[in-house]
């Protein structure tokens, strides 16, 4: 029974090692980059980014060098920014370093081999380069935005998220640009800081905050704007679209502007108002109020008004009719106009005097009471 579990234990092993990959099993050196075959502008140095690997084999010291390059060109090994010869490898671990190649003055435009060669105690590895010299993407930029599309109030923030790239392998110095109605100013942010003109390495991106400010009467609609990124001869335009749904804004006044009048007391009065819409959208269902003295009557005609479209005006006429008692003398009567969320107010003095019969009845009765003070005095006086 022993004898058979050690055969089936013996046999599973072997299967377990079956299965695994066939890199589990490789013993040895491996000298690698992510890019084997590179393009590059003529007159530009190269930086290759290696890796040095070592499979299962002892710690031991690796010696780099360059056996096949081209007549003239200059390789040199660097490591943690200093030249280097060979770097070090523990088992199962790997060291990187950088290849820099820099091509004589005068080098044409091809292809061209390199060969890297790394030696250690009982291994090598050997790694082959395709450098291609004069053939370079061309400059190209892209620019998209995360909303190209805002809505909102005037008094709305409008913040636009966009992504500018550069799809070319060489540095492009950008400038920003807009195209906007009038009154309109366009800000770019970007890392916190705002900018007009930025370097971009290839094939990077940045992240830009567009902030976009309008005029402050500005009319509810639909306005576009155009962002574009140059950078020499490439540039990248981007259409934006700004919808402001505009909103009202109401004042109460009178034709010329004065906010005052005159009441009997015990009479109504009218006062004509003027409720002015100076906002970018219509003013709808919009009712009048009036917070009166106690013993006042205030009645609107009309009572509500459909409609003031924007930078427009309607006419109201307000009777105002003070309490019977009311003294004479001056009295702060507000009125309100109210438009859903919107509302505007306006402090109206009104200048009571009396009713001109109640004073005559006031004279008639001074006169008779002098009268009969009289009449007694002649009479009961001689006596």
């Amino acid at each position: 029974m022993v004898r058979v579990r050690v055969v089936m234990l013996v046999a599973a092993a072997l299967l377990g090692v079956g299965s695994l990959p066939a890199w589990a099993a490789f013993q040895g050196l491996r000298i690698s980059t992510p890019f084997p075959s590179q393009s590059a502008r003529l007159g530009e140095s190269l930086s290759i980014t290696l890796t040095v690997k070592n499979f299962g084999l002892p710690p031991q010291t690796v010696t780099l060098r360059v056996p096949t390059l081209p007549r003239g060109w200059k390789a040199t090994f660097l490591g943690a920014g200093r030249v280097v010869e060979s770097v070090f490898v523990d088992p199962d671990q790997d060291s990187s370093v950088t290849l820099r190649l820099e091509p004589p003055k005068g080098t044409k435009a091809s292809e061209y081999d390199v060969q890297i060669v790394a030696s250690g105690q009982s291994a090598s590895a050997t790694l082959s380069l395709k450098l291609t010299l004069g053939s370079v993407l061309p400059r190209r930029l892209s620019l998209d935005a995360e909303l190209p599309v805002l809505r909102g109030a005037p008094t709305s923030s409008f913040r636009y998220r966009l992504t500018l790239r550069n799809e070319s392998d060489q540095e492009i110095l950008v400038n920003l640009d807009t195209e906007t109605p009038p009154g309109f100013r366009v800000t770019f942010t970007t890392m916190g800081q705002e900018v007009a003109s930025f370097p971009i390495k290839g094939g990077e991106s940045r992240d830009l905050d567009t902030q976009v400010t309008i005029p402050p009467k500005v009319s509810a609609g639909t306005y576009p704007l155009t962002v574009r990124a140059r950078g020499g001869e490439t540039s990248a335009d981007l259409k934006l679209s700004l919808e402001i749904t505009g909103r009202p804004e109401l004042r109460v006044t009178t034709p010329d502007d004065r906010l005052s009048g005159r009441a009997t007391a015990g009479s109504a009065t009218p006062l004509k108002l003027v409720i002015k819409n100076t906002g970018s959208a219509p003013a709808r269902n919009v009712s009048l109020s009036a917070s009166e003295p106690s013993g006042w009557e205030v009645k609107f005609t009309p009572d509500k008004i459909d409609e003031i479209p924007a930078n427009d005006q309607s006419q109201v006429t307000a009777s105002i009719k003070p309490s019977q008692k009311a003294l004479t003398g001056d009295y702060m009567l507000p009125i309100s106009a109210n438009a859903g969320d919107v509302s505007s107010s306006a402090d109206f003095r009104i200048t009571v005097q009396t009713s001109t019969l109640w004073g005559l009845v006031g004279v008639l009765l001074v006169a008779v009471a002098l009268g009969v003070v009289t009449f007694a005095v002649n009479r009961y006086g001689r006596r």
